[in-house]
């Protein structure tokens, strides 16, 4: 374990790749990782061990613990600095955990129809594919 903030999110999900991206956590936590939960990261066996369905939310791992879908964007939205208009939305946003769990579904609701209108696996079927070699 390292300290610092790990998030694990979709890599092949644009709007999971740009809400990481925007979010400035170096400046309040320090170090983040970012994981692909598409990759071959041995960090991936730990969240799903922990029975995380990474299709259903990314999750962050801070100080130990594992923070999953509207939990974690909430910690994220705690987490980051208030620093420019999108840190500001989305600190807004998920802040309260009340309107984190509202407004959470319909965020992966939307990622679902996004990879399925363009083609793109979810996570565990492109894990699937990979194991079989395929």
């Amino acid at each position: 374990m390292h300290n610092g903030l790990t998030i694990i999110y979709d890599g092949h999900c644009p709007f999971c790749s740009s809400y990481v991206s925007v979010l400035n956590l170096r400046r309040s936590v320090g170090r983040v990782d970012l994981v692909d939960a598409r990759s071959e990261d041995p960090r991936l066996a730990d969240a799903l061990l922990n029975e995380f369905d990474l299709d259903d939310g990314m999750v962050a791992i801070w100080e130990g613990r594992y923070f999953h879908g509207r939990d974690a964007v909430h910690l994220l939205a705690k987490l980051a600095a208030p620093t420019g208009f999108w840190n500001d939305l989305q600190r807004r946003a998920f802040a309260s955990p009340r309107r984190a769990a509202a407004i959470y579904p319909c965020l992966a609701a939307g990622r679902r129809l996004f990879l399925r209108l363009a083609g793109r696996p979810l996570i565990a079927d492109s894990t699937k594919s990979s194991n079989r070699g395929e």
